[in-house]
Formats: structure tokens, sequence, C-alpha cells
């Protein structure tokens, strides 16, 4: 097995070998991690390979000899960003199941995560249009609790902060009543 050092020196004098390695190694896991998302397969290698052409314009530009972590760990980075550009751009909505669960790297294969998804989907739906709109911005949009205070006319972020916790303990409870 290469070190992640020549890894990066061979990526970027493009040796076809070494990316072959790199994606084959790292499609299941992409592949798994992707599945949270509710994409089509055919989604989410387009998006994989969209992810492999962009560590390669990287490795010649150089930018992978700074890099601190594992070249999977920052390939499937890449990856995560472009499936939530796909998202944004589809306006798909998507709740993260790891509201409550911090996700390891190393961890995603084993995680149920097309269930939880789907299940996490169920039972947003069955919440109240606020408490939708308030976990939409924050999960789905990124938008920072200032940004929220403004879009709903709420008096503080405080405010924001303790109806989002409300929010996510509700779906907590709907999926626990119902599935637990």
């Amino acid at each position: 097995m290469m070190s992640d050092d020549l890894i990066k020196a061979e990526l970027s004098l493009e040796n076809n070998q070494v990316l072959e390695q790199v994606y084959r190694e790292n499609r299941g896991i992409f592949m798994s991690f992707a599945k949270r998302y509710n994409l089509p397969d055919e989604d989410i290698i387009d998006i994989y390979q969209d992810a492999i052409v962009a560590l390669v314009e990287h490795a010649k530009k150089g930018k992978l000899s700074e890099l601190n972590c594992a070249i999977s760990t920052y390939l499937i980075g890449i990856g995560k960003f472009m499936l939530l550009k796909h998202l944004k751009k589809k306006r798909i909505l998507f709740v993260p199941f790891d509201i409550e669960v911090n996700i390891e790297w190393d961890d995603l294969e084993h995680i149920q995560k097309e269930q939880q998804v789907q299940l996490l989907q169920t039972y947003f739906l069955k919440l109240g249009s606020h408490c939708q709109k308030i976990l939409e911005l924050f999960y789905y949009r990124e938008k920072k609790l200032d940004d929220i205070v403004i879009a709903l006319g709420y008096d503080n972020k405080d405010v924001v902060k303790s109806q989002k916790s409300r929010c996510i303990k509700q779906l907590r409870e709907l999926i626990e009543t119902n599935h637990g």
C-alpha cells in the first residue's frame, strides 16, 4: 500500500494507475456516504467522478502537498461539498440524520444511512411548518442563527436557538414514539 505522500506526488504527475487505485479504493466509501442523501446512484456516481476530477486538478496545482488529512478524507470532503451543491440546485429537502450523532469518516460504511434518512424525512414532514422552516434554514440551507433571526423575524438568536432545540426534540420524540 502506498503512503499518502507518494499518492499525492504521483497524482500531481498524473499517474493514471495511482488515480485508478484511488478511484477504486474510495468509490464504495463515497457511495455508502452519499446514499444518505437519497439520490439516484447515477447522480452519486457522476458527483464522485467530478470529485475525482477536482482531486486531480488540486494535485496538478500543488494543493495536495498542503493537506493535513488522508487523501480519502479529502476526496470525500470534496464529494460532500459537491453533493450539497447538487442538492441545493435541485432544491431537494434533506434533513441530516446526524443531528444527534457525530459521524467519523471511518464509520461511514457501518451506518444504516438510507433507512435513517427516510425515517427523518417522513417525520420531518409531520412537524409543523414553523419547525420545518427553522430546521430547513439551519441544516439544509446552512444559515447562521443571526440570518434565521432576520429571515423569520425573531427578536434575537437565543430565541431561534431554543426554538430549534424544541423542534429537534419534537422530531426525535416523533421518531422514538413511532419507531422506538
